[in-house]
């Protein structure tokens, strides 16, 4: 009896004894298909297959990124599902498909006379093939195979702004797969009490993913044939333009999720596959908007609360995107309401209702309103507190600083790392730093933990990292460390809380600020008057057992040790006999955590120096993996470009390319600073001023071209060599960096010496 792929018994009797084919076709019959036999059974895999078919009769495997969606326009589904090919692309000459059987005649003509073109085949495992069908001919089909494994109790309707207007019954919408996706995301994420919902498009399809207590987690995957109706139904939604898909878009909606109101705010970003979708949720009831609730210790409350109990000045609340800051500040107004206080705030957007006695204003840039405009008609109401959403621009910062100056207390949020850093961030925006002296009362740091889930927490078992020893002595409290249970989905934590670092101006302080000092001198004069740092408020709740040492390590840094020069932990060091213009830090510490990484591919060893030698005279012994080829030692690095230690920003996301990258350089006399991804880099550039960077352009989060990009849009960066390495040697690649400003393209692997002179090179032609 003959499999309908006997073709396929030739090449797979290597593979396959003859016994399991005689086997295979006892129990199937005429017309069963070897391939999905073999692989029903696990004899084979489907990697092996097209492996071993592909070499046998010199076949490209399909790939699945050229598939476009638009091909089932052109080519009948009846067709293709017949004899299970999948189109893949189309053009006026030719149609390629992918299929199991290239044998087949018939196929191809029927393909050739249904689309009038020459038929290119390439080889795709038949099961796979009829998924994809699926994908691309019955979207619907796939979503409503997504839905059945998903819960339906929670109910979500859409709710209007306005009280009065009428609101369509949406029982008969729901019905339709879609929107009926898209209403089951919003309450899965809801009650998974997530914060946002990305829906990113891929190669592979649409990912789902939500953030729970600050980190990402994928939930579903759906087929990109579904992926634009689902970003349409949310703008529809939250009021926005779907017909406009090169723009980024901002939007907002209320649904209820049985009966209880939450509001969403979403945006929109153009992208290369398709537009990224995020989705804010903004539940009041799941946000207790008091100081008690956010996990801050008796003495940080205590000092919170001494700052708002000023009548005029500006408070501020710094951190990255997603720390907490808008929660923070509307705490601090719910301390401060009362009857006879006119509290004024002025956001983009409002993310919570407060109620009564808070006046909230909305900013409209289409009609005019921007904060700096509603700031000055807001000053118009004899208003006691001023809450502005944001300082973006040296505008606002000029009219919040005269209002505060004026007699009004001054809340408000800047993206800055730490409490020091957010003067010298007010200065680089153009304030005067007497005013800044005058006007400020508090600055307030903060990032967020996450909780240790409580049902499955266990005493710490593990050893404790280098660096973090010495800030918790052995035996004096019990640690402990995440598990994972079902309370969790695994994760071992539940919830989040804040941890803070709080200056408050002092008369020293004002001096110093009104002076212009750095943020260095600032840190000093402040832990001084008792400020403690984010790391050790961290470490106090990480005593308390409230959090695990690995949370706070990937929230925050242990601080450095002093320089013995009066910086503060943590601040890079100078050289006293340098001019404030030519100030570099020296030579960075390599994180004491490397002992404990795993092996990896390329590992550097040291070499003893001669008896007698200094320990500086060791000598590396470096085996590389085939992503870094180093042909030759790096030859010694001229006098006049090294001898004040050049400083290299190194940006890589490969730990061990980075590590040898670097013994390379400062074998040379470079002093380098690394940074792991685009974020990253872009910190490192503002914090240390580098000489020239050396760019990765495949990194996670910001990618090499977009850090390049801004890079050459800022005046002060603007200037600063940048050579760009990537494994994409092609032609399109290198004029694209070119033309983003890179001064150079080097691509990997490549020699030693090529770098050497490239950099020697950029750092000339620059000091010339």
């Amino acid at each position: 009896m003959a499999f309908s792929d006997e073709w396929l018994v030739p090449t797979l009797s290597s593979l396959v004894p003859e016994e399991q084919i005689v086997a295979l076709r006892k129990d199937g019959g005429t017309g069963t298909s070897l391939w999905e036999a073999l692989v029903a059974r696990r004899l084979l895999t489907d990697d092996q297959i097209l492996t071993a078919v592909s070499l046998r009769f010199r076949m490209q495997v399909a790939d699945m990124a050229a598939l476009d969606p638009r091909v089932q326009e052109q080519v009948p589904e009846q067709v293709v599902r017949k004899y299970n090919v999948l189109p893949l692309r189309i053009t006026d000459s030719y149609l390629e498909v992918a299929t199991a059987n290239p044998f087949d005649m018939d196929a191809e003509k029927m393909l050739a006379f249904a689309t009038g073109r020459e038929v290119r085949m390439s080889l795709f495992p038949p099961t796979k093939i009829r998924e994809r069908l699926d994908e691309l001919y019955r979207p619907e089909d796939v979503v409503s195979k997504l839905l059945s494994g998903i819960s339906e109790d929670a109910q979500v309707t859409q709710l209007s702004d306005e009280p009065d207007e009428y609101n369509a019954s949406a029982e008969e919408a729901q019905q339709r797969p879609i929107i009926k996706l898209v209403d089951t995301l919003i309450a899965d994420g809801i009650t998974s009490r997530a914060s946002d919902i990305h829906v990113e498009p891929g190669d592979g399809g649409v990912t789902v993913r939500y953030r729970i207590d600050g980190v990402l987690r994928q939930v579903m995957k759906i087929p990109r044939s579904a992926g634009i109706p689902l970003v349409s139904r949310v703008k529809i939604m939250s009021g926005m333009d779907i017909a406009d898909r090169l723009r980024p878009q901002d939007g907002r909606c209320r649904v209820a999720v049985n009966g209880s109101p939450v509001d969403l705010r979403v945006s929109t970003l153009p992208a290369s596959l398709g537009e990224k979708l995020v989705i804010r949720i903004l539940n009041q009831k799941s946000t207790v908007l008091s100081l008690d609730a956010l996990g801050l210790s008796e003495d940080e409350r205590g000092t919170m609360s001494k700052l708002l109990q000023n009548k005029e000045g500006i408070i501020l609340v710094t951190g990255p995107t997603g720390s907490g800051k808008t929660t923070t500040l509307y705490a601090a107004l719910r301390q401060v309401q009362g009857e006879g206080v006119n509290i004024v705030t002025v956001e983009d957007p409002v993310e919570y209702r407060l109620g009564a006695n808070i006046v909230q204003v909305q900013v409209n840039e289409k009609a005019g309103l921007t904060f700096a405009s509603a700031l000055r008609s807001i000053l118009r109401q004899d208003p006691d507190v001023v809450l502005i959403g944001e300082i973006r621009d040296v505008e606002t910062s000029q009219i919040a600083v005269q209002a505060s100056l004026t007699g009004h207390l001054v809340l408000s949020t800047l993206h800055t790392n730490d409490a020091p850093n957010t003067v010298t961030r007010l200065v680089d925006m153009g304030m005067e730093a007497y005013k800044i002296a005058s006007a400020l009362r508090g600055i307030l740091a903060q990032r967020l933990l996450r909780r240790l889930c409580p049902h499955c927490k266990i005493p710490q078992s593990d050893p404790l990292p280098e660096r973090i020893r010495k800030y918790l002595p052995p035996s004096a409290v019990t640690l402990y460390q995440a598990v994972g249970c079902s309370e969790c989905a695994m994760t071992g934590y539940r919830g989040r809380f804040g941890i803070v670092e709080i200056l408050v101006m002092t008369p020293e302080l004002e001096r110093l600020i009104g002076r212009g000092a750095t943020a260095d001198q600032i840190a000093v004069a402040a832990r001084a008057g008792g400020m403690k740092s984010l790391f050790e408020s961290g470490i106090k709740h990480v005593q308390g057992g409230e959090t695990s040492v690995d949370e706070l390590l990937r929230v925050t840094e242990p601080p450095r040790e002093d320089n013995g020069q009066g910086g503060r932990p943590g601040a890079p060091r100078y050289d006293d006999e340098e001019d404030d213009r030519e100030r570099r830090p020296r030579r960075p510490r390599r994180p004491a955590d490397d002992d404990d990484a795993p092996a990896r591919p390329i590992q550097v060893t040291m070499t003893a120096p001669p008896a007698g030698a200094p320990r500086e005279m060791a000598t590396p012994h470096i085996e590389l993996s085939p992503a870094f080829e180093l042909l030759e030692d790096l030859p010694p690095a001229r006098a006049e470009l090294t001898r004040k230690g050049a400083l290299v920003l190194l940006v890589d996301d490969e730990d061990q390319l980075r590590r040898v990258m670097r013994d390379l350089l400062e074998r040379q006399g470079y002093t380098v600073v690394e940074a792991r991804d685009g974020a990253q880099a872009l910190d490192e550039v503002d914090r240390h001023a580098p000489d020239i960077v050396l760019l990765d352009l495949n990194l996670p989060g910001i990618d090499g071209y977009s850090v390049l990009s801004q890079l050459r849009s800022r005046p002060s960066t603007r200037q600063i060599p940048i050579i760009v390495l990537t494994a994409k040697g092609d032609e399109d690649n290198e004029v694209r960096v070119l033309e983003l400003g890179a001064d150079d393209f080097l691509t990997k692997p490549f020699r030693a010496k090529a770098l050497a002179a490239r950099l020697e090179g950029a750092l000339g032609r620059r000091r010339s």
